[in-house]
């Protein structure tokens, strides 16, 4: 049944487009069939909708939903027209027709319009038609919204891990000189009004602020159903932030203080490497301790095994709290024999939240067994990994190569210079070491 209103709004497009040229132009239409592309160049329209494809593909990846798409998306492709300048190179209109929602892109080609500007206004409509799934009876002549720049921005720097050097060096170039962008500012931020450097900067942001949301516990849920929701969102776009990402912090100042934080950690972390099973390991290890204040101020440690010691503590509950949105964090970094490992102290912390200790000594006695087991493997696989380099190979690994040529150098006899102050220097030094 989705495929009716297909039917409909493609008859009316195509009778539309007949009237006005008088014959029908030529269509391609996408694999998923979701992205309809006209135009007289077929190898442009091929390569709209591979384009459209992969952008489609990116969101869903990013928000792991499955591809049920409602409404169609037409492109049509144009040549730029030189005498009519005033005519945007990419323009996208939403509206209502009597077979639903219509969602068509103009794209005029010419020198002005690269790659990128397509793929942001190809995102801009896959959003669109997600926004408004569940929305097909909007009335006609409503003002639709748009997703937010941040968003944009964002997926388009994450797609495919792209740029992932370029976003790292930036947010390591503002931590470095302590000028963080506040997040509302980034929020409210417009793109289109920024030169070319600090449109790179917001682009940096817009992706780690992406990434920060779907790192929280369940992230990748909440970000789909604020995205369902912007249609009904307020004025105050860090209020609808807070309202959908309460791990993100309860306040204004909490979760600037959250983002500040997950910004430093970005860019000193490597966030786009995945780390080793010894270093994933050291980082685990140090996560699992439970940090509690005393009296009179000093702090006391606690290891998660410990638990009968500090659960029935009323400050306990935050700090489990903190310990499961670290781990979700690490999730995404770890090694990934590490994954299940660390799914599971989630687990445990989320019960140990409730107060419900019911076999949790078990639990955390198998999982302590499970790491020194992968931690034993590892290091039996390095261990033969070096000995089979330093007793089998049959060719020099070239390792040591600048070793061997620094001593090389540093063995060789450097010749002697004649001139008068060489000669006097030498018999100096011969005379001292006498």
């Amino acid at each position: 049944m989705r495929f009716l209103p297909l039917l409909f709004f493609a008859a009316n497009s195509l009778a539309l487009l007949g009237q006005m040229h008088g014959a029908l132009p030529p269509r391609s239409v996408s694999t998923s069939r979701q992205f309809i592309v006209y135009g007289q160049d077929a190898h442009l329209r091929g390569g709209v909708c591979d384009l459209a494809e992969r952008m489609k593909k990116n969101v869903l990846a990013l928000l792991q939903k499955a591809d049920d798409w409602r409404t169609p998306i037409v492109i049509s492709t144009h040549s730029a027209q030189a005498h009519n300048p005033e005519v945007p190179p990419a323009s996208l209109s939403v509206s209502q027709t009597g077979a639903g929602l219509k969602i068509q892109l103009d794209l005029h080609i010419g020198p002005e319009l690269n790659g990128s500007a397509i793929e942001r206004e190809v995102l801009r409509a896959v959003y669109i038609e997600l926004m408004y799934r569940k929305e097909p009876e909007t009335p006609a002549g409503t003002a639709y919204v748009q997703p937010p720049e941040w968003l944009l921005e964002g997926t388009l720097a994450l797609a495919g891990g792209r740029a992932a050097a370029g976003i790292a060096e930036g947010l390591s170039a503002s931590v470095a000189a302590g000028n963080i962008l506040p997040l509302e500012q980034l929020l409210r931020q417009q793109p289109g009004l920024l030169e070319s450097p600090l449109r790179t900067m917001y682009r940096s942001y817009a992706a780690a602020l992406v990434l920060t949301l779907t790192e929280l516990p369940d992230g990748r849920s909440p970000l789909g159903r604020f995205l369902t929701d912007l249609p009904r969102a307020t004025n105050d776009p860090l209020a609808d932030l807070m309202a959908h990402f309460p791990a993100l912090g309860g306040s204004a100042e909490q979760m600037q203080k959250n983002w500040t934080l997950s910004i430093a950690r970005l860019a000193s972390s490597e966030p786009y490497r995945l780390l080793s099973c010894e270093e994933t390991e050291r980082q685990l290890a140090h996560m699992l301790h439970i940090e509690l204040l005393e009296e009179g101020g000093k702090s006391a440690s606690f290891a998660l095994e410990e638990f009968p010691k500090f659960i029935r503590r009323p400050d306990s509950r935050g700090a489990l709290l903190g310990l499961s949105e670290e781990l979700g964090l690490l999730t995404g970094r770890a090694n990934p024999l590490y994954r299940p490992v660390i799914t599971e102290y989630q687990k445990i912390a989320a019960r140990l939240v409730d107060a419900r200790t019911k076999k949790i000594p078990e639990r955390l006695a198998e999982i302590r067994a499970t790491r020194e087991h992968i931690s034993r493997r590892m290091s039996a696989i390095g261990d033969y990994l070096n000995w089979f380099e330093a007793t089998q190979a049959s060719t020099p690994s070239g390792a040591f190569r600048g070793y061997l040529k620094a001593a090389e150098l540093a063995l060789r006899e450097q010749p002697h210079r004649h001139d008068p102050i060489s000669i006097y220097l030498d018999a100096f030094e011969v005379q001292s070491q006498n």
